[in-house]
């Protein structure tokens, strides 16, 4: 922590005078300034770490913990309960708890902590299987996106045996799963369904591919131990399988979907409400951590890896996290190439909450059974305005230009909609995201549900 930062919180100790800066008054001090806040050993919880590390925390009068969490299910659920002020979420855990899939809670974000992030990686023997179907590069090198369609034999070759296709993912309203969902489909081949209706949450119903939940650190060793033959996660666990020996990345996200969006900042509704200029102070030093990680061409982030590698992070091999975080990727081992952008923080407008991004996720949901029922297309809409909480992120942004930490070209134009994610276009399959038409959206597909269906 810097110097400066050191004597402001000794300041405080010693209850000499008020730290919080001029232009912070406009919002007000913070009604609860000790916060604790969860996460989970993912690189895409930089923003948190970066806070702390640069002070911004401190400089907006917070004094905060930060804690890593088993998995996703015990960050929420401490959330939910108060034991945890906010956390590190995945995208789709605000929306999925607010329509109460699983636990039921009113959890709201109005802070996106990055795009992209994320890959899908297969076992050896399962690479083995998926190679010689390729299309390759000059060099020899296979030709990427690489289709799920290569899958289909492996997976017949279990199906033969009697035996199921395993692949893992982190959460059922994860990205990961939504992810994983999407490119398989997109390759013709069924995730399978959901049922809660019938009390089926499995996700398996229909499946050609089985999936699981495994939690990101220990995506690498049950792939090794062969109780997956695959699977889907954040870095730095794709990486991890390469430099072990024991897998291949095969996709990236940003092959899937370029510039997807991926992990929120979350917090219950009524924190909210309750703290709401702690939630305002909490924002600014996020979105300025999120600046710092991207600011001059990713600049900061080797200093962002050494951060990250502590074992009170992310906990990995500085090696294995600069492979993504530095621009890079490496799939088969020897094979790295130039991914500027497998993660965003900042650039591309990435702090903001967009309503599309919302209702990207509540489209997946309904197109794999989460959601058991059709609903209207207002209902979409209603939904993501109620979770995805851009006014706050607005107030939050406003202050940060009115002071001149931010300029307002960092920002969206703060007086428009801001309804759609600039770029969200088509994904693998070559199908056109419409946001403003959900229903449409979800008919359009070959694979998942349509209408008024259930599994």
């Amino acid at each position: 922590m810097k110097l400066k930062h050191l004597v402001i919180l000794a300041c405080v100790w010693a209850g000499i005078g008020n730290i919080a800066h001029a232009e912070q008054a406009e919002i007000g001090p913070p009604e609860k300034p000790d916060l604790k806040l969860g996460f989970i050993k993912l690189t895409d919880m930089a923003p948190l770490a970066v806070a702390w590390e640069q002070g911004y925390f401190i400089d907006e009068g917070l004094f905060v913990e930060l804690e890593a969490q088993a998995n996703w299910k015990v960050l929420l659920d401490r959330v939910i309960t108060g034991e945890l002020d906010g956390a590190h979420m995945l995208a789709g855990q605000p929306l999925g708890a607010t329509i109460g899939y699983g636990t039921q809670a009113n959890i709201i974000t109005a802070f996106s902590m990055d795009l992209n992030g994320n890959g899908i990686t297969v076992s050896n023997d399962v690479w083995d299987v998926m190679k010689p179907q390729l299309e390759t590069r000059p060099d020899g090198r296979p030709r990427h996106p690489i289709s799920a369609s290569t899958l289909k034999p492996v997976v017949e070759q279990y199906k033969d045996k009697g035996e199921r296709f395993r692949m893992g993912m982190v959460f059922p309203v994860s990205t990961h799963n939504y992810e994983l969902r999407y490119w398989l489909a997109a390759g013709g081949l069924n995730p399978g369904y959901y049922a809660p209706q019938r009390g089926d949450t499995s996700g398996t119903l229909q499946a050609d591919v089985y999936l699981s939940v495994t939690p990101p650190p220990q995506m690498p060793a049950t792939l090794e131990a062969g109780t997956i033959q695959g699977y889907c996660v954040g870095e730095p666990w794709n990486q991890q399988a390469v430099f072990k020996g024991i897998g291949v990345p095969v996709v990236t996200d940003y092959e899937i979907w370029p510039n997807n969006p991926e992990k929120v900042f979350g917090v219950t509704e009524a924190w909210a409400e309750k703290y709401p200029n702690t939630h305002l102070h909490l924002l600014r030093a996020l979105i300025r951590a999120a600046h710092w990680l991207d600011e001059n061409d990713n600049a900061n982030r080797e200093e962002a890896v050494k951060l990250l590698a502590r074992s009170n992070y992310v906990g990995a091999d500085e090696k294995v996290i600069a492979n993504s975080m530095t621009g890079t990727f490496e799939y088969e081992k020897g094979d790295v190439r130039k991914v500027p952008d497998f993660n965003v923080f900042f650039r591309y407008y990435a702090t903001y909450p967009y309503p599309s991004d919302a209702i990207w996720y509540l489209t997946q949901m309904r197109r794999w059974g989460q959601i058991a029922e059709a609903k209207p297309d207002d209902w979409y809409m209603k939904t993501a305005a109620r979770v995805y909480r851009a006014d706050i992120y607005k107030e939050a942004a406003r202050s940060l230009i009115e002071d001149g930490t931010l300029s307002a070209d960092d920002f969206p134009d703060l007086d428009a909609e801001n309804f759609a994610r600039p770029g969200q276009g088509k994904l693998i399959d070559g199908v056109a995201f419409t946001p403003r038409k959900p229903n449409a959206y979800i008919d359009s597909f070959a694979i998942g549900l349509k209408g008024k269906e259930t599994p």
